[in-house]
């Protein structure tokens, strides 16, 4: 009845609207980094190469991007309008549906950003950068004019706070720092606490939940309970070595060290 009922909430935090179908696709590894989008659209990294498939395993675009640098991060937070970054560029470009670039690179250092470690994209096109030299969290517009700023961080939490990945989510931003928590901030770059969820690399958070993938296993920690629980993998295969996971529009993606599963979610 637990596992049930977990998978009842993962059925509603994941779709707006019912699904009948089930979908059993994966695409073959290696594959560096994965995010998706709120209409389960799938974004793949294999070196520089960026993928899109749409939730049902259709690919309907690609994208080389040899000279733009080692990308180390996809954001995706609004359906098709990824940004991609390069934190030993010091670069970051936006795209459109087909993965070209939407304008012009963004060069962060000329445009007074030098030393950003993590980007990701937020709600009205707006643009997160963290800051590793002078520890700071600003949120910027599409011009990377400064909206908002935290402030050094070590002096409002501190600690020395090395995160590893970050995501704006329902008009808040979860920063992970896998020795200390989740640190949690509203638009305006305010801390607002701390989540006692230490060693995961990155996390997903979908209506009221944290969703991570801990020693491969998916855990869900409740945003208004604040308790934690492992949520099986659908077939039951616990012995699977899932490096990290998503769940979007009806659908678990998983990474492994073969490459991606997708699996619809049914009730």
């Amino acid at each position: 009845m637990r596992t049930l009922l977990c998978w009842v909430l993962l059925l509603a935090a994941t779709i707006a609207h019912p699904q009948t179908d089930t979908a059993h696709w994966r695409i073959p590894g290696p594959v560096d980094l994965f995010t998706t989008d709120d209409l389960g659209g799938l974004y793949v990294l294999r070196g520089n190469d960026l993928f899109l498939y749409d939730r049902n395993g259709w690919q309907p675009a690609r994208n080389s991007f040899n000279t733009f640098g080692p990308i180390s991060a996809v954001s995706a937070y609004a359906s098709l309008k990824p940004m991609i970054f390069s934190r030993d560029q010091g670069q970051l470009a936006l795209l459109d549906n087909t993965l070209s670039i939407r304008g012009n690179t963004m060069n962060l250092a000329r445009s007074g950003h030098p030393w950003v470690e993590l980007a990701c994209t937020g709600v009205q096109d707006r643009l997160w950068l963290f800051n590793g030299r002078d520890l700071t969290l600003v949120r910027v517009d599409g011009m990377l004019n400064v909206q908002a700023s935290s402030g050094r961080l070590d002096q409002v939490l501190g600690f020395t706070p090395q995160p590893t990945y970050m995501e704006e989510a329902d008009d808040r931003l979860y920063l992970v720092d896998p020795g200390n928590g989740v640190l949690v901030f509203d638009l305006f770059g305010t801390f607002i606490r701390t989540l006692p969820i230490t060693g995961a690399q990155r996390v997903q958070v979908r209506q009221g939940a944290v969703w991570h993938v801990q020693q491969g296993r998916l855990v869900r920690y409740d945003l208004r309970s604040f308790g934690s629980e492992v949520v099986p993998w659908p077939e039951g295969n616990d012995s699977l070595a899932v490096l990290d996971a998503r769940i979007e529009h009806g659908r678990l993606y998983r990474l492994t060290a073969e490459g991606m599963l997708v699996d619809g979610i049914t009730r």
